[in-house]
């Protein structure tokens, strides 16, 4: 992988359009991880590390914002500040003709523009000596599977990728049910119904050992 210079949009709103929300929350995770800005605390919730880092881009920092408190990744998804910052992401996406009506769904157009730069970058065969763009990139554009293969402590500890996830298309699985590209992340996103109660994860601060390296 080269770091993406082909591609014009960010790693996560490469990760909504394969993967809607819990896509673009999972790429911001990893971001968040790779910097160091973030830590793993009990119950697979995650929590800030720190100052926040510079030049931290406005979705990222809108995910770290809402973590002063103990999440978990799905709790974050459901946040009303990160499904205020996934409608904004969702904007530029629109205008380009990549998300049509009338929810807001991939258009034919994303769906190819995505599989092309998923065969141009295709899974790292190590999971060793990538930049973090490259990690980023790999991310959005493979799930569950790249976050396995390039962090796959991290992915443990928090329970981002659910375990024996099949290879047949992308998903973004935040540890619990897997959301199938193209369905029912935009359906749930757009209708507010993400399924059954939160984790009650809250409990506690969270520890040390959860930011930087995998």
């Amino acid at each position: 992988m080269d770091g993406g210079t082909d591609i014009e949009w960010e790693p996560h709103q490469i990760a909504l359009l394969a993967g809607g929300p819990p896509g673009a929350v999972t790429v911001a995770l990893v971001a968040l991880h790779l910097l160091g800005a973030i830590e793993n605390g009990p119950r697979r919730t995650l929590c800030a590390a720190g100052p926040e880092p510079e030049g931290l881009g406005p979705f990222e920092g809108a995910v770290l914002d809402c973590l002063h408190e103990p999440r978990t990744a799905r709790e974050l998804v459901r946040h009303p500040d990160v499904r205020l910052a996934l409608a904004l992401t969702r904007i530029p996406l629109a205008e380009g003709g990549l998300l049509g009506h009338p929810r807001l769904r991939p258009t034919r157009s994303a769906r190819r523009r995505v599989e092309f730069w998923r065969q141009r970058h295709p899974l790292p065969t190590v999971g060793h000596g990538l930049t973090d763009d490259d990690t980023l990139l790999a991310v959005a554009l493979h799930g569950d599977v790249a976050l396995r293969l390039l962090l796959p402590r991290f992915a443990l500890r928090t329970g981002l990728a659910a375990p024996g996830t099949a290879a047949d298309g992308v998903r973004f699985s935040l540890g619990r049910g897997r959301f199938l590209r193209w369905r029912d992340a935009y359906e749930d996103s757009v209708s507010g119904d993400w399924g059954g109660t939160g984790h009650g994860d809250q409990s506690g601060g969270c520890g040390s050992g959860g930011g930087g390296s995998d």
